[in-house]
């Protein structure tokens, strides 16, 4: 246990300074605000709406369709590494392994998740 003692007490420090720091620019800061520095950043384009808006549901999953699929398409390069040492037991493996993906894909789209209202 005395070996954590050091990193305990990194680790307070760090956060005492952090605080710190955050306050003294708190109180020595400039602070000057006005309406053009509290509106919403839309790359230089005015707002156009609240930034409070909410998203269609549909936008959350095809980011995790994409994020799912992209994932598994990583499963292919370490195969195609090692294509020759896994022989036919790896080839129908990997056959499996995208009629599978497939299967999936043809789903979602049947449901309809990647069209767009």
């Amino acid at each position: 246990m005395q070996s954590y003692i050091p990193i305990v007490m990194m680790i307070g420090v760090a956060a005492f300074l952090g605080v710190v720091f955050l306050m003294l620019q708190r109180f020595l800061g400039p602070h000057r605000p006005n309406p053009e520095k509290l509106s919403t950043y839309e790359s230089g384009m005015p707002p156009i709406k609240s930034a409070r808006e909410r998203f269609s549901v549909k936008y959350y999953m095809v980011a995790v369709l994409f994020i799912l699929f992209d994932i598994e398409v990583i499963f292919l390069y370490p195969w195609a590494v090692n294509f020759r040492a896994l022989g036919l037991f790896g080839y129908v493996e990997m056959i499996l392994f995208i009629v599978i993906l497939l299967v999936g894909y043809l789903y979602i789209l049947k449901k309809g998740a990647l069209q767009w209202d």
